[in-house]
């Protein structure tokens, strides 16, 4: 049967491909441009998903069944890694300028797992879904480990380290959703996610086993248990926009991904053991830690256990699932952003002792880095967050589901232990050496010169953090916006 190809629902990915060769070819052929020529293309694709999105169309049809399917949901999300993609190219602009990582390769990577995301947006059949994952996440292996390090400069290896880590689990999470697609193809004889089913009759089993091993696969890109142990060694080696695309796009390439299968397939309580694993593990492990990307990956971790607890429901809970993963990455995003301007273009995270009064001298940073601190915990005034959670326990509740919403509850107040640790020690007075505390708080001078020093950020750090700090307030007090958009 004849495919029919419409090139107008192909729109963002060719504004996101044809990106991608511009980048190349001005790396190429001029040595320069291409961090405005990256971010241009961004916009572009934003502008496509939005004109896609106002006149839908399907693609790669095959009779009642696409390959490639434009709705509402499709379009939020293509804009996402749009947006994110251009947030993390603000946040290495410094870096880049620097030569501390090659900009041609460093924006022509970005935007090709860009373009991926925008595959995994769109796709209708369980091929297209996982190329689309594989094509998002390919280039963050050589973004992890792609830094150039100055003359004279000890190299380390733990960039490196956090590459081939992140490399060998994915390759092990690829070839067990393969493996599961194969099964589920060979129990039911359809690829399309409209049609998937786990089975009937004599291949039921083998459905089953293909549905669980294609969502264990999934879930290594959320970093679930127990495909979460790279998270925090990759993110620590990790350039810190680099550990933030990873932390917000290709989270939320994972959460479409299982977003997808769990609500036609029969997996609520595997799903449910993940959830309620991650989240528990990953806030017991983040009270430990001392390092504040680090506490971040783990954090983030727990906030994935959040984000499965309603895909365990099935298609009811897929909306607040999805809804949850918009408003996590927005304040994920601002977290990261933070770090960077505190940080430096050349530093990493850093230790939480390192963070001890930032805000004092830095307060509209602190004041940033509260906000997104507030709303993963669910707490005011991170409207964003707080809503976000009540969307999750009440799709919980609604659906039968009550003692997995008592844990998210649970979870929610372990994790403010540490949210609550780390904001405090940004307002802290640090105690200078050989110095009696008394003596640097009656003294403002000694203060002063106790807390962290006042830091020059970047004009296009600081138009990132700004701009994803009021799109994330914005759609706290608007947040059923957000919520509807992603109805069906």
């Amino acid at each position: 049967m004849t495919q029919a190809v419409n090139h107008f629902a192909l729109l963002p990915l060719y504004a996101a491909g044809g990106t991608a060769l511009l980048v190349l070819v001005m790396e190429l052929a001029f040595g320069k441009w291409v961090l405005p020529t990256a971010v241009s293309g961004g916009f572009a694709t934003i502008a496509a998903a939005v004109a896609l999105a106002l006149d839908p169309a399907p693609t790669f049809c095959s009779g009642p069944q696409c390959s490639w399917i434009a709705t509402p949901q499709a379009a939020v999300a293509a804009v996402l890694f749009a947006a994110l993609t251009i947030g993390v190219l603000a946040l290495s602009a410094p870096a880049l300028r620097k030569g501390i990582a090659p900009p041609g390769e460093f924006c022509f990577l970005l935007v090709c797992s860009m373009a991926g995301g925008v595959v995994v947006a769109y796709s209708g059949d369980l091929i297209t879904l996982i190329v689309g994952l594989e094509t998002l996440t390919l280039p963050l292996y050589v973004l992890v480990g792609l830094r150039r390090f100055a003359p004279g400069e000890r190299v380390t290896t733990t960039g490196a380290s956090a590459a081939v880590t992140f490399f060998l689990v994915s390759v092990v999470s690829t070839a067990l959703a393969l493996l599961g697609a194969a099964l589920l193809y060979a129990s039911t004889g359809a690829l399309h996610l409209a049609v998937l089913t786990g089975g009937s009759g004599p291949v039921e089993a083998l459905g089953s086993v293909g549905a669980t091993l294609l969502v264990i696969g999934f879930a290594f890109k959320v970093a679930a248990v127990p495909l979460h142990a790279w998270a925090p060694a990759t993110y620590d080696g990790a350039p810190v926009p680099v550990a933030a695309y990873l932390s917000t796009a290709s989270k939320l390439g994972g959460v479409i991904a299982l977003a997808a299968v769990v609500q036609r397939l029969d997996t609520g309580p595997l799903v449910a053991v993940l959830a309620v694993l991650t989240m528990t593990v990953g806030n017991l492990v983040a009270l430990r830690q001392t390092r504040m990307v680090r506490l971040l990956a783990w954090s983030s971790v727990a906030q994935a256990g959040y984000i499965l607890a309603p895909l365990a429901v099935g298609r009811a809970g897929v909306q607040a699932a999805v809804a949850y993963a918009v408003f996590f990455v927005l304040l994920e995003f601002v977290a990261f952003g933070v770090v960077v301007a505190l940080r430096g273009p050349d530093g990493d995270g850093g230790e939480l002792a390192d963070y001890r009064g930032a805000a004092r001298r830095n307060p509209w940073l602190g004041a940033a880095l509260v906000l997104s601190f507030a709303g993963l915990a669910g707490l005011p005034p991170g409207l964003a967050g707080l809503f976000a959670k009540v969307t999750v326990i009440a799709s919980l509740i609604n659906s039968g589901w009550g003692w997995l919403a008592g844990v998210v509850a649970l979870n929610a107040v372990i994790a403010l232990a540490y949210y609550i640790r780390v904001t405090a020690s940004l307002y802290a007075p640090i105690q200078p050496v050989g110095i009696p505390l008394i003596t640097s708080v009656a003294d403002p001078n000694l203060l002063q010169a106790a807390t962290h020093p006042r830091v020059a950020v970047p004009r296009a750090v600081a138009a990132a953090i700004a701009g994803t700090a009021t799109v994330a307030v914005v759609v706290g007090f608007a947040p059923q916006w957000v919520f509807d958009s992603l109805l069906p």
